[in-house]
């Protein structure tokens, strides 16, 4: 059996998410003080309590989401769990990949908190709510998405965002382009276009200025070489660099996050399980329908751990 970690991204954030680890596990009440204190501020107490509108924001969510994936960790190596000797690659879909990294010993646990903040604003900041949208298109090839996005282009910046495999496509840019790409991928057989209820549009050229505020968080945070392998969203292959992988994780802002190709890449290189660690199920059910030989198994609580041990430590 070789294993891979993943953990979640945006989307999987829900009230109440860590308090069972934190009320069971002295490591993930650590972890969760640590963040605290490296953020300034109790945001433990807005994942375990709400409000929601407060925990959806996205200066919260993503250090939130990392926070409860790092939760896992700590327990699982806590219980025995060597990373390095048991875990052939890490991967986490967008701000899962600070997860995936901080898990990997690449950034503390403490820089991965403020860069993730850092990430949040700065995504939010970089365009005006109401100028960017983003569309989920369900049932069309990628390659269909990519001439509907270059054909909306004409009017505005539109592009993929995220292949998250399954016959899920996120695409993202400027509003009125990304109605224009809905409309045409649903005249061209999509099943569905759906225009989705977020604050920005992610993963498109218009966080360019949200990249260059990440190149220089980036480039003043203590780094190393992953314990084992990332595999980076932007590139769907192996990275062992420290240097390398801030580079990546700068274009990854405004790139695409080639998930159906990471999980597709883990399928062909032998890897036979991927634990998705920390909030929901979403990359479990995205593992599923990419490729049916990977098994994906979601390890967010208590009794989740304990499963988890058994399996990996046998």
């Amino acid at each position: 059996m070789t294993i891979a970690f993943t953990f979640p991204g945006q989307g999987s954030q829900v009230v109440g998410m860590g308090k069972d680890l934190a009320e069971n596990f002295t490591e993930a009440r650590a972890v969760f003080e640590e963040v605290d204190e490296a953020l300034g501020e109790k945001l433990s107490d807005v994942m375990f309590n709400g409000p929601e509108d407060t925990l959806t924001l996205t200066a919260n969510a993503q250090p939130a989401l990392m926070a409860v994936s790092i939760a896992v960790v700590r327990v699982l190596q806590a219980k025995g769990l060597d990373l390095k000797s048991r875990v052939a690659y890490v991967a986490g879909h967008s701000l899962g990949e600070y997860s995936a990294l901080c898990a990997a010993g690449t950034f503390s646990l403490a820089d991965t908190a403020r860069l993730l903040r850092i990430r949040g604003n700065a995504m939010q900041a970089a365009v005006p709510v109401g100028v960017g949208a983003m569309a989920a298109i369900i049932g069309l090839e990628h390659a269909d998405v990519v001439a509907v996005c270059e054909e909306a282009a004409a009017i505005g910046a539109c592009q993929i965002a995220n292949d998250n495999g399954g016959g899920q496509i996120v695409i993202s840019g400027e509003k009125a382009a990304v109605e224009r790409a809905a409309g045409l991928a649903t005249d061209r057989g999509a099943k569905r276009a759906i225009l989705l209820p977020v604050s920005a549009p992610f993963h498109s050229t218009l966080m360019a200025p949200a990249a260059e505020a990440m190149r220089e968080a980036l480039a003043g945070v203590k780094k190393a070489d992953p314990a084992v392998p990332v595999i980076a969203n932007v590139r769907a292959a192996p990275v062992t660099n420290a240097e390398e992988i801030a580079a990546l994780l700068v274009e990854q802002v405004t790139g695409q996050v080639r998930w159906r190709e990471t999980v597709e890449w883990f399928a062909g290189n032998g890897v036979t399980t991927l634990y998705e660690l920390g909030s929901g199920k979403v990359l479990t059910g995205l593992a599923r329908r990419i490729d049916k030989t990977v098994n994906g198994i979601s390890v967010g609580g208590p009794a989740d751990i304990d499963a988890a041990v058994a399996a990996l430590m046998a």
